[in-house]
């Protein structure tokens, strides 16, 4: 087992300094596969959350990258990508606010490109510079800082999908096609769940076009403000409760190179053995019935479902007050 020793540097950062010294020096060649994060933690002694963490600095400096089924392998060596020359300007050229937005959106791509790719902990304005070919400093000019980068990769995301055409008329029918599109923005997004806030919202204009959008038929029906709100802040939430772990079962199969059934098969005797003293009825008939009966995709659909059945009765009572028709 590695010592890390008693250096004020973060555990993190030591275990990603001999890893990458092991990547230079070439004792770990291109395509090779490198320590899963299960390997870190018996190697160096640290916990899960460390080795992740370590796994996410090289990604970051692209030393690393992650081949589904067979896990965290050492990236090819490339040549960084030439910086881009001083646009000549003339009297047919683009503006400098339209040379800034065009930069704006570079930067807002390559950022999702990079979240998409590595997960949320390996943005970074430097790693989009890096990716760029410019200077972090350069991008301060187009965006100011990670929070505001954040909030236009969220709005870009929303802008990305088209809605449902024709809209569904009914209140219900259309927040499910709402609450299904946002799931496959999870889905295609991970760390889009985690960026999210509804006590701190993002000014997110594409974002709220598609709140707009799914609430329509609830807004004409008449209920009050406080209650169009609470609903829907309960759907949004709830796809998004339903999205939290997405990011991090993508990063641990990138890592571990297992699914999560394989992972789950690879304990089962553990659990078993849990299950041997029969206190746990419950669990014993999920074992049983042997059925695929869980997964995020689950999740997702039995809570809306369940949510949907939840304001039937809530829609019925407002119209009634509101004088419309449910």
């Amino acid at each position: 087992m590695s010592a890390l020793g008693q250096s004020a540097e973060p555990p993190y950062l030591r275990i990603a300094a001999e890893l990458r010294e092991r990547i230079t020096s070439g004792e770990l060649a291109e395509g090779e596969k490198i320590p899963s994060t299960r390997g870190i933690t018996r190697e160096w002694g640290v916990a899960m959350a460390t080795a992740t963490k370590a796994l996410a600095v090289l990604r970051q400096e692209g030393l690393v990258r992650a081949v589904p089924g067979v896990g965290t392998v050492v990236a090819p060596r490339v040549a960084p990508p030439p910086r881009p020359r001083p646009a000549v300007r003339s009297g047919r050229g683009r503006s400098r606010s339209e040379e800034s937005a065009a930069m704006r959106e570079r930067i807002v791509a390559t950022a999702v490109a990079i979240a998409d790719r590595q997960g949320s902990a390996a943005l970074s304005l430097r790693a989009v510079a890096a990716e760029l070919g410019v200077s972090t400093m350069a991008l301060y000019r187009h965006v100011p800082g990670k929070g505001e980068l954040v909030e236009l990769m969220m709005d870009a995301v929303f802008a990305a999908g088209p809605l449902p055409v024709p809209a569904p008329a009914h209140w219900r029918t259309r927040l499910e096609a709402g609450a299904r599109r946002q799931w496959a923005l999870h889905r295609e997004h991970p760390w889009l769940a985690k960026a999210m806030s509804f006590t701190r919202p993002p000014m997110s204009p594409h974002a709220m076009a598609h709140m707009e959008w799914s609430m329509a038929p609830l807004v004409e029906l008449g209920l009050d403000a406080v209650t169009l709100l609470h609903i829907a802040v309960a759907v949004a939430g709830s796809v998004r409760a339903a999205a939290m772990d997405l990011e991090d079962e993508a990063l641990a199969r990138q890592d571990t190179g297992m699914t999560n059934d394989e992972w789950m098969t690879g304990r089962m005797a553990e659990f078993g053995a849990l299950l041997a003293g029969g206190g746990f009825p419950m669990y014993g008939r999920v074992v049983e019935e042997e059925g695929d009966f869980f997964s995020s995709d689950t999740m997702f659909e039995f809570v809306l479902a369940r949510l949907l059945d939840g304001l039937e009765p809530l829609v019925a009572e407002g119209c009634r007050r509101g004088g419309g028709s449910h």
